[in-house]
C-alpha cells in the first residue's frame, strides 16, 4: 500500500466511527421491533452486540482524538427497516461483511502509516466482527 497520511487515516477512522454509530442504532432498533416466535432470542442477540459496538466506537473516537482529529458525531447512514426477522438478520450480515472489509483496509492503512499498535487493535476488532458474522450466518441457516 502507498504511503498514508495522518489525515487520510483520521478520515478513514471517522468513516468507521460513523458505521459503529449506525450499528448501535440498528441493533437497538431491531431489538425493539423484532417479532415472531423467536423474538426473545433475537432481541437478546441484537442487544448483546450493543456494548461491543459501543466499545469499538469509544476506541475509534479516542484514537481519532489521539491523532489530532475530531471524532464524527454522525452515523454513517439510514438504518434499513424490516418487518421480518430474516430481513433484519440479512441486514446485519451485510453490515458485518462491509465492516470487516473496512477494518481490513484500515488495518493496512495503519501499517502503511506506521501505527502498528492501531493495526494490531484493528486485527482484534476484525476477529470480533468475524465471529459475529458467523453467528448471524448460523441464525440465517436456521430460518
Amino acid at each position: 500500500m502507498a504511503e498514508v497520511t495522518k489525515e487520510q487515516l483520521i478520515e478513514g477512522l471517522n468513516v468507521d466511527l460513523g458505521h459503529e454509530y449506525q450499528a448501535i442504532i440498528m441493533y437497538i432498533t431491531y431489538a425493539a421491533t423484532v417479532s415472531g416466535i423467536h423474538r426473545e432470542e433475537l432481541k437478546e442477540f441484537f442487544l448483546k452486540e450493543v456494548p461491543e459496538e459501543l466499545r469499538h466506537a469509544q476506541f475509534l473516537a479516542d484514537k481519532i482524538a489521539a491523532l489530532g482529529g475530531t471524532p464524527t458525531t454522525q452515523p454513517a447512514g439510514e438504518i434499513p427497516l424490516h418487518a421480518d426477522p430474516k430481513g433484519m438478520l440479512q441486514s446485519v450480515l451485510q453490515a458485518e461483511d462491509e465492516t470487516i472489509r473496512r477494518y481490513v483496509e484500515r488495518m493496512k492503512q495503519a501499517e502503511a502509516y506506521g501505527d502498528y499498535g492501531l493495526a494490531n487493535d484493528l486485527q482484534e476488532i476484525i476477529s470480533e466482527e468475524t465471529r459475529h458474522k458467523e453467528e448471524t450466518e448460523k441464525l440465517l441457516r436456521g430460518g
